[in-house]
């Protein structure tokens, strides 16, 4: 139950603080005087978006929040799947800054506006004199059914099981889409993996067939060069070794006059072992060097498959090939693949198809059995509101296929009286007959929900006199199940509380205010008997108000 709300820079409200009963709270006040403004704040709590141009105080922040005095276990393990604690009393929060920004806080931690309004939904259900229109809606008289049926844990295995097919079939068809490309590109891809394949292409070859290239081109150059060298270290009449030899011998000559000689002679014998081994090893390299234009031609022919391969994939290196060639076997293998993955999907959804049949048949047969206990029992509370002759009729009958509620199409027909056929009640219904009709349908839903709150703003419009008593009476009756809000015009009905408020304008300062008290037993008197005859009521109004709250004299 909602224990109390306070509101703070909202519309009028400068700064409201209402504590609330947990039977039956009755809110009255004059018309304009803000009523609905309290629903309007408390709807901030429960997910709705806000604006700023609203606030009472453009230059400070809005803050609405509500202290719930929560018990039950489904609300704790909905709290625990969005990770928030959850206590015997909980506080939802909105704040939102002169910017716009808005923060949302359960229990002081921080939720996205979504959680807040998954939240919000189960703790309280307000339904205003336009919400009578919702009664039409095909969706609202399903879940009137689905409430007296009971079996919220199989529709929601339903639900949960007809998303996964859903997304699953999502898959499928995006599976079939891509492997339906593949397919179409298959031919082509397999034509450039073989050609790739045949290439026999190897990382670094590139760069080694360009070094072997340069040096084929340019091997008589070499060759020669190798040789002049080799010649003009070992075997020229001025050759660096035979000269060196020399040197070494004529400094040998001299060591024993001077040992800088010997070190000499040693440097030079060291430099004569090195020159000798690059002598010999210049030799070898001529040899090896052979002009070959058959090689040349080889090699040429290798690059230009490289260079071209290139080229036709936009890539400047082999490496990029291999990596396109496995990408290309990649894209044929998942083809394989996915036929097996579409083949074993529709296996998957095929299973998942009849257990949402069989689901979906439990569904069926347990609305059935609920439609009859909702046409008996709104027809009671309909003869208790004032309409002895109304009935209602509900329909019930299959979709083409299965969607997230099952297959059962529901449909509320309704005559008011006597000797008239039963019609969608949209068609048919008035607005008081729609007001009461929707009472009826909220009493009975009462009964077999968990839901903490219930809020009517004005449900009962179009209704007066004798009516308005029975309507109240239907409406003192839901507190045994839960915490009731009702903003009424009907002394009828603002007798029936527990608890009696009444919003007030305050024109007294330089700005219009709004406010709301608390009335006691001899405000309650005044209060009802102003809304049975207007201002200054005479002593018989006065009497009348203290008869229909049952005050004795």
């Amino acid at each position: 139950m909602l224990q109390k709300l306070s509101i703070r820079n909202y519309a009028l409200i400068d700064s409201v603080e209402l504590e609330l009963d947990k039977g039956l709270n009755i809110i009255t006040g004059e018309t304009g005087a803000g009523k609905s403004i309290m629903l309007g704040a408390l709807s901030l709590i429960l997910g709705q978006r806000a604006e700023t141009k609203y606030f009472f105080n453009q230059d400070k922040k809005c803050i609405i929040e509500g202290w719930f005095l929560l018990n039950n276990e489904q609300l704790k393990s909905l709290f625990e799947e969005n990770d928030l604690d959850f206590f015997k009393e909980n506080t939802l929060r909105r704040e939102i800054s002169t910017d716009g920004k808005s923060r949302a806080f359960i229990n002081d931690s921080p939720v996205t506006l979504a959680i807040m309004k998954l939240i919000g939904e189960r703790l309280i259900d307000i339904h205003s004199q336009h919400a009578t229109l919702e009664v039409s809606d095909p969706a609202f008289q399903l879940s009137v059914v689905d409430t007296l049926a009971g079996h919220q844990q199989l529709l929601g295995t339903y639900r949960s099981k007809f998303k996964q097919y859903r997304q699953q079939q999502q898959l499928l068809v995006d599976l079939q889409t891509k492997a339906d490309e593949a397919r179409n590109k298959q031919d082509y891809e397999q034509f450039l993996y073989t050609e790739l394949e045949n290439a026999n292409l190897q990382p670094d070859e590139q760069q080694k067939l360009e070094a072997e290239l340069q040096l084929l081109n340019n091997a008589e150059s070499i060759k020669r060069s190798l040789l002049t060298s080799y010649h003009l270290l070992s075997e020229e009449e001025t050759a660096i070794l035979p000269n060196l030899k020399e040197i070494i011998s004529q400094l040998q000559n001299i060591e024993k006059f001077n040992p800088l000689y010997a070190e000499l002679s040693e440097r030079l014998r060291s430099t004569l072992i090195e020159l000798k081994d690059i002598a010999a090893e210049t030799a070898d390299l001529e040899q090896d060097i052979i002009f070959n234009p058959a090689r040349i031609e080889e090699v040429n022919i290798r690059l230009d498959l490289l260079y071209s391969l290139q080229q036709k994939h936009r890539v400047s290196t082999v490496e990029a090939l291999i990596v396109i060639q496995d990408q290309l076997s990649n894209n044929l293998a998942n083809l394989l693949n996915s036929d097996e993955e579409i083949a074993r999907l529709k296996k998957e959804l095929e299973l998942m198809f009849s257990e949402l049949e069989e689901m979906a048949s439990k569904l069926t047969k347990s609305r059935s059995k609920a439609i009859v206990s909702a046409e008996t029992s709104t027809g009671k509370i309909l003869q208790q509101v004032g309409m002895p002759n109304a009935k209602i009729k509900i329909e019930q009958t299959q979709a083409a296929e299965l969607n997230k509620d099952g297959k059962d199409l529901i449909v509320l027909l309704f005559s008011a009286n006597s000797g008239q056929l039963p019609a969608p009640v949209g068609k048919v219904a008035s607005g008081g007959e729609l007001s009461r009709l929707m009472l009826a349908l909220k009493s009975i839903m009462a009964r077999h929900t968990s839901l903490p709150t219930l809020i009517f703003d004005e449900i009962d419009t179009g209704i007066s006199g004798e009516t308005a008593l029975r309507v109240g009476d239907v409406i003192g009756e839901l507190e045994r199940n839960m915490q009731v809000i009702c903003i009424t015009h009907l002394p009828q009905i603002a007798a029936k509380g527990n608890a009696h408020y009444f919003v007030y304008k305050n024109e007294q300062t330089e700005r219009t205010t709004t406010g709301i008290r608390k009335l006691n037993n001899d405000d309650r008197v005044k209060a009802i008997a102003e809304m049975l005859s207007g201002k200054a009521p005479g002593a018989s109004a006065l009497e009348n108000a203290k008869d229909l709250l049952g005050y004795k004299n």
